[in-house]
């Protein structure tokens, strides 16, 4: 198979939850256990960094890779989803997997894919872990896809574990409370390994520290850190804590590699260059305004939207489309009324009719017009725009994917 027919196999043939929602979802780590001793188990075979949290995963990955590359290391990196290619989600210094490796990849474990029937999410962890430990990198930077306990990605044992914060997301899955989903989130944490957790409330607190005791983890709250002073090539307000997150990740990584102050303010400073990262508040245009980010839940959309009303502006755009399963209830509050909205459907199956969004949004006071698709919207917000407006995009990961 070629590059191209390798991914539509991966994409089509079994469950990914990023297109299809719930079908995908697996129960249990049966299969990826299966995945490694067929492997050889790779994940042994490097050491690694374990992230996991509601939202702030892969700003932090790629931060803490970023310090690690300017300190000399050969880093992977494994973050999800992909914006643009299926390679982005596999990276050593920055660098994708290359095309032949996926599919030779593919190509030789096939027929064990099939007969196991594993998921994509299965399969791309399993690709990773090889890549990686083919490679020899030094350390890998691990995001874990949903949740933490049952994440496929949740057979490693890291010399660091790290737990951004929690929030309401994928509650059909992880629990309906925040203590509930803090719960499956700490389920990465290790006997023995030190956790650090970036933000905490009342009752997620508890939680991680239960769950470090019966594990002998040291945990470290790095909120409670004085603030981290660094330029970063990351712009979002919500960066705020994600940096604490990374300073405390590194100082206990400090134990095992050599890294400098130069190499955290320059890690800091290029993390987008060094690791490609997008779609974080990014500035696509200065007359008019334009910014897209992946926030799509509420605990990640009320942070990007107070930040919107820190610019001076004269109209206010939103480009926003969801996906199908997303909990409106929580998040279409949030925007401001006095807005014009562009509404329209990411390209994907768990995309949300346009219409149907606009519909829902009226409900709320959020008034505007139904687009075919995202680059519909975006251009006709563009030429409704003057120069001293702001046009948001976001909503979804996918949303963003058809604009960067």
């Amino acid at each position: 198979m070629t590059y191209i027919e390798t991914t539509t196999w991966l994409f089509n043939q079994l469950p990914m939850f990023q297109m299809q929602g719930a079908s995908a979802y697996k129960k249990d780590l049966t299969n990826t256990l299966l995945l490694v001793e067929h492997l050889n188990h790779p994940e042994t075979k490097f050491k690694s960094v374990h992230i996991a949290g509601t939202n702030g995963k892969g700003s932090t990955s790629s931060m803490i890779a970023s310090i690690l590359q300017e300190s000399g290391y050969k880093v992977g990196l494994y973050t999800s989803p992909h914006l643009k290619d299926f390679r982005e989600r596999i990276r050593i210094n920055g660098e994708m997997i290359s095309e032949d490796y996926v599919v030779n990849f593919v190509a030789q474990n096939k027929s064990f894919f099939e007969s196991n029937q594993l998921s994509f999410f299965e399969m791309t962890v399993g690709l990773a872990f090889d890549y990686f430990a083919t490679e020899k990198v030094d350390v890998a930077i691990i995001e874990v896809g949903m949740g933490g306990r049952l994440d496929s990605t949740n057979v490693i044992t890291p010399l660091v574990s790290v737990i951004t914060n929690i929030g309401f997301d994928h509650t059909q899955f992880l629990g309906d409370t925040l203590d509930k989903i803090a719960g499956e989130k700490a389920g990465i944490i290790k006997p023995d390994v030190p956790v650090v957790v970036g933000e905490f409330t009342e009752e997620t607190k508890p939680v991680f520290i239960s769950k470090s005791k019966s594990e002998n983890a040291p945990i470290y709250f790095a909120s409670e850190n004085s603030e981290v002073l660094y330029e970063c090539g990351l712009l979002g307000d919500y960066q705020f804590h994600n940096k604490k997150t990374v300073i405390q990740t590194i100082q206990l990584l400090q134990t095992h590699f050599k890294i400098e102050e130069q190499h955290i303010k320059l890690g800091f400073k290029h993390v987008v260059e060094n690791t490609g990262l997008l779609g974080r508040w990014q500035i696509l245009n200065k007359e008019p305004f334009v910014v897209c980010d992946t926030a799509h839940n509420s605990h990640g959309l009320k942070i990007v939207l107070n930040q919107i009303q820190k610019h001076h502006f004269d109209t206010l755009h939103f480009v926003l489309g969801v996906v199908n399963d997303k909990d409106l209830e929580s998040i279409l509050p949030l925007f401001p009324k006095n807005a014009k909205y562009y509404f329209c459907k990411p390209n994907v199956p768990r995309g949300l009719d346009a219409k149907v969004l606009q519909e829902k949004a009226a409900a709320f006071g959020l008034v505007g017009n139904a687009f075919n698709s995202v680059s519909e919207a975006y251009e006709t917000a563009m030429q409704s725009a003057k120069k001293s407006d702001f046009i948001y995009i976001g909503g979804s990961t996918f949303v963003v994917a058809e604009i960067v």
